[in-house]
């Protein structure tokens, strides 16, 4: 009991040494930050509450928004596969696998990739195309643990790989993610407080033989030669997010939810975000969703995304098959959709 106590005592000293970096930065180093992968989010049910629900999301579907919920999995293992229609005609798949322990808590795996489709290859000599084309290869991979300190209290944490290749050119490197989740709050049975710090680690850089180039020295005592672009190292996207959530049954078959979460981001504008869903007896839900930003947004066009939808399916045969929908609004860009299947074994 007493390495749980100082495991959340960790988990709480390491977001509040944060909290002062992440807030002192906010939104002054606007579209600074690389491995921009991470910010994109999965799972359909999180998606359509547009990402408030971070107090007391549970199962793998948690991973993205806190990893504290993965310790509320109801099932002793879950599957998870999910694809969403990006902008840009980019396509985001996930696939997650987890299992729980009793008296040690839930690990589980995931793996994120982006398709980015066939891009042509363009040279200064050729600005039309080459006839060539390539494809930018983005994965993300990651490892969780999640453990119920209490019935109330539930703790997480997330470390990623990340991986990006451009032809010839690519980064590497790790982030990590930890959250608290807490239910009852004040005495309130239905009331949850959730606490995430998202993406904090070392910086990336850009190597690859593509970056080298033909020059010649001005005096032409060299001659023409190779000469290597240092490319510039990049931060990762940082984010705190601070939420609070309410559930509670009516008409006997009925619970409704309502959530909202502040986000605090080191590289982009603090972002204020509320969800709801109402469910039928566990077995269907609709849900929906908005996101705000504050800062540095005059004109509601300059802000990319707009309300999310969407709508939940469970069935009981042996296995329970949840599959979820959402809809995302998107200015510019086509509306993005994501469809959820996970298994509970």
């Amino acid at each position: 009991m007493l390495k749980k106590y100082i495991l959340l005592l960790l988990l709480t000293l390491l977001v509040g040494t944060s909290v002062k970096d992440v807030y002192a930065s906010g939104g002054q180093r606007n579209g600074t930050a690389g491995a921009q992968e991470l910010l994109i989010p999965v799972g359909a049910r999180g998606l359509a509450l547009s990402g408030s629900y971070i107090a007391g999301l549970s199962g793998l579907e948690t991973i993205f928004y806190n990893p504290a919920g993965l310790g509320a999995m109801h099932s002793s293992a879950e599957a998870m596969f999910s694809h969403m229609s990006y902008i840009a005609d980019i396509g985001i798949s996930y696939a997650a696998v987890a299992v729980k322990f009793e008296g040690f808590g839930a690990i589980a795996f995931n793996v994120k990739t982006m398709d980015f489709g066939d891009i042509p290859v363009t040279t200064v000599q050729n600005p039309e195309g080459t006839g060539s084309t390539f494809s930018p290869t983005y994965v993300t991979i990651g490892v969780t643990y999640s453990n119920a300190l209490t019935d109330r209290v539930r703790v997480g944490v997330t470390a990623n790989f990340i991986s990006e290749k451009i032809m010839r050119t690519s980064a590497s490197g790790t982030s990590f993610s930890a959250g608290v989740q807490y239910h009852g709050m004040a005495g309130v049975e239905g009331l949850q407080m959730g606490v995430v710090i998202k993406n904090f680690g070392p910086q990336m850089k850009f190597d690859g033989p593509d970056l080298l180039r033909y020059a010649t020295d001005e005096e032409g005592l060299r001659g023409r030669q190779f000469y290597k672009i240092d490319a510039a190292s990049f931060e990762l996207p940082t984010q705190l997010e601070l939420g609070l959530a309410y559930e509670k049954s009516f008409a006997e078959e009925f619970k409704g939810l309502f959530s909202a979460s502040f986000s605090n981001n080191n590289f982009l504008n603090d972002e204020y975000k509320f969800g709801g869903e109402i469910s039928y007896n566990n077995l269907f839900f609709v849900r929906g969703g908005y996101t705000y930003t504050k800062e540095g947004v005059d004109d509601k066009d300059e802000q990319l995304f707009g309300p999310t939808f969407g709508a939940g399916l469970v069935l009981n045969t042996g296995i329970d098959i949840t599959v979820d929908y959402a809809y995302r609004a998107a200015n510019y860009f086509d509306a993005n959709h994501a469809i959820t299947v996970k298994l509970g074994f």
